[in-house]
């Protein structure tokens, strides 16, 4: 009964929070005037970056400072959290407390604000090469520089997609099993895979713990929003289900990333189109594997086909969310 109580308001929190973004995004003006929680946590990070992370410790005293930065960046935002939604619960009617918190985990959503980074990428590639590349470079780590159009759009259909997964499906999915404190334990961890997580001389070893625990959190979320972008592909006309089922099969496990390449074949399978491929980062030429079976030349209206495609998935999961809380509310009633 408690852990049915329990997933109900995790659930119930998701689906205002879902809503919630998906109508309001978080406004640039409380940016402006006092943040955002992500900002939030990447200060945590940088300062234990900097304190923890410095030349005169060894590669393995990194290594193990590392994993003591990735059990406070997550403990500290993710107990915080929890001390308020107590608090919120014990001076709020239960479903005000529900959606205020919903409310407050929309910020740590992104449907609206990648659907419209990525929409603006669509539009500035009717007008120039040089505006997409300015609008991709908003979204994407490569140098747009180095890009034709076709890659323009292949990097943002590929951040369309990998982002559907790890800046939507999976805080979505953490918060609908562990309330607010769910999602931003997520997001602590992501946020620190995107700042320390990476293999370079200064983080190689300091990021590792944040870069495996990410690659694990985010395990279900990616397989989910393959799962969500087959259904799309099935509900919209003149997108290829089967296809994406095929690509999924065949090259979601020979993509770099563990997690990425679900999200990605799925999209390129159900577009008909090839995604990843050779890429340049800071000028250095590595060689990917291209995922799906079609064109890589993308056209603007490639481009528009993913949002289409992406929209609908969206839907999909926002009708699952609300779908599980009227089962579990249902049970309890019954109960």
């Amino acid at each position: 009964m408690r852990l049915s109580r329990f997933l109900l308001r995790s659930v119930s929190t998701a689906c205002v929070a879902s809503v919630t973004d998906a109508m309001a995004g978080y406004p640039q003006a409380l940016v402006s005037r006092i943040g955002h929680p992500v900002i939030w946590i990447g200060r945590l990070i940088d300062g234990l970056d900097r304190r923890l992370n410095t030349p005169e410790h060894t590669p393995a005293c990194r290594r193990t400072n590392g994993f003591v930065a990735s059990a406070v960046i997550v403990a500290v935002p993710t107990l915080a959290t929890v001390a308020l939604e107590r608090g919120m619960r014990r001076v709020l009617p239960r479903n005000l407390a529900v959606a205020l918190t919903g409310v407050l985990a929309s910020s740590l959503v992104a449907q609206r604000s990648l659907h419209d980074h990525v929409l603006a990428v669509a539009q500035q590639a009717q007008v120039s090469l040089p505006a997409a590349r300015r609008a991709v470079s908003h979204i994407v780590g490569r140098d747009p520089e180095q890009l034709d159009e076709a890659g323009v759009l292949r990097a943002a259909t590929e951040t369309l997609a990998e982002n559907f997964s790890d800046g939507i499906v999976a805080p979505l999915l953490w918060m609908a099993l562990g309330g607010l404190p769910g999602a931003v334990f997520y997001k602590a961890v992501n946020t620190a895979d995107s700042m320390i997580g990476h293999r370079t001389p200064r983080h190689e070893a300091f990021g590792y713990a944040a870069a495996r625990l990410d690659d694990l959190v985010n395990l279900p979320a990616s397989r989910l929003s393959a799962l969500w972008i087959v259904l799309a592909a099935l509900s919209l006309p003149g997108m290829n289900a089967r296809g994406a089922l095929r690509v999924l099969r065949r090259d979601a496990r020979t993509h770099r990333s563990p997690n990425a390449g679900w999200p990605e074949a799925a999209m390129a399978g159900a577009l008909g189109i090839r995604l990843s491929g050779p890429r340049a980062y800071n000028g250095v030429r590595v060689a990917e594997p291209w995922v799906g079976d079609g064109t890589p030349d993308l056209h603007p209206a490639d481009l528009y086909r993913a949002l289409a495609l992406y929209r609908r998935a969206c839907l999909i999961q926002t009708l699952a969310g609300t779908t599980a809380m009227a089962l579990l509310g249902r049970t309890l009633r019954r109960r």
